[in-house]
């Protein structure tokens, strides 16, 4: 089957992310759509970039003229304004078009942590204890040290440093401080796991598959957090970056890889997520596997955690983005 694809995504602007600093991940999309175009070009589809800017009615407007047999879906939201993410992809809902990856709604659940962690303990699968906590609130902390703050509702580690893991009151106020100040609202305070790290793709949408997981090994220097920074991910240049090492597959035994595997795809079953996901979780102190987070429509790049892993299970790059456009045509 030939089809024609819209590959949909966010054009980079000099806004938050760039006064912060933080500006690579934001410019990490375009790596992903290049790579993406030519792997659909390499399987004989007509593929075409359809960048997308504020206004968000504007965007509206452009995805009901757009003439397509499917978009491929790699809108991450616009600078400062994550919440575009769901709402892109639920106006792609409504004009009818089919799309990659995850609904709206899986997509506005994944960028709500606090939301999100409380669907996972709803479900019965094993979270960090957390609060969502605002500077005025601080007050109210009741979690046990170390804690960990995050941004409460942005993705791809924005806002993590090794300061993020906090030990007393007055390390705790400066950090939702300081997210608040940076990216407005309340911060995700939630007791810091320091076990083994995992993360696994799962793919599908009904009877979803758990590609091979991978362990993020860390050789830090002593005294620095075992944490994903986003200088871990982004800057080379950085101690973390250098020190934070994907294994894909990680070394488990079947017991582990068997939990592992069953954890992400009950979650992403619980989240409602189609197409693909990535589940990211670290084991606590009595070996349970606790789940962080979800990321519905993870980096697709060909050097991303999701690649290697289909790799690992014997995919090709190329291979992997054309099952992933062949979900979205599925009926669900």
């Amino acid at each position: 089957m030939r089809l024609t694809v819209a590959i949909i995504y966010n054009q980079p602007d000099q806004g938050r992310y760039f006064s912060m600093g933080e500006n690579r991940a934001v410019e990490g999309v375009l790596d992903e759509v290049k790579a993406v175009h030519q792997a659909l070009v390499g399987k004989g589809h007509t593929a075409t970039r359809v960048g997308l800017c504020p206004p968000l009615g504007a965007v509206v407007s452009s995805l009901r003229q757009l003439r397509a047999d499917v978009v491929f879906n790699l809108f991450e939201g616009f600078d400062g304004s994550p919440e575009t993410e769901a709402l892109v992809a639920r106006a792609l809902s409504d004009v009818g078009l089919p799309f990659t990856g995850c609904p709206g709604e899986a997509l506005a659940l994944g960028l709500d942590k606090g939301r999100a962690k409380g669907l996972l303990a709803k479900a019965g699968i094993d979270t960090p204890r957390f609060q969502v906590l605002g500077p005025e609130g601080v007050g109210n902390f009741d979690l046990e040290y170390p804690c960990i703050v995050k941004p409460l509702n942005e993705d791809a580690s924005h806002g993590l440093n090794e300061d993020s893991i906090v030990h007393n009151m007055a390390s705790l106020r400066e950090q939702v401080q300081r997210v608040s100040r940076l990216f407005g609202g309340h911060a995700l305070v939630e007791e810091f796991v320091d076990g083994r790290e995992f993360n696994a793709t799962v793919l599908g949408n009904k009877e979803p598959v758990v590609l091979p997981p991978s362990e993020i090994e860390y050789s830090l220097p002593a005294g620095k957090p075992r944490l994903l920074t986003y200088a871990a991910k982004w800057e080379p240049d950085n101690d973390y970056c250098h020190h934070t090492k994907a294994v894909c597959p990680a070394n488990v035994d079947s017991e582990l890889g068997s939990r592992l595997r069953k954890t992400a795809r009950d979650v992403f079953l619980a989240f409602g997520c189609r197409g693909y996901a990535r589940v990211d979780m670290r084991l606590d102190s009595q070996g349970n596997v606790m789940v962080l987070e979800v990321n519905p429509n993870p980096d697709i790049s060909p050097d991303a955690g999701a690649a290697k892993q289909a790799r690992a299970a014997g995919m090709e790059y190329d291979d992997f983005v054309e099952k992933i456009l062949m979900l979205a045509l599925e009926k669900v």
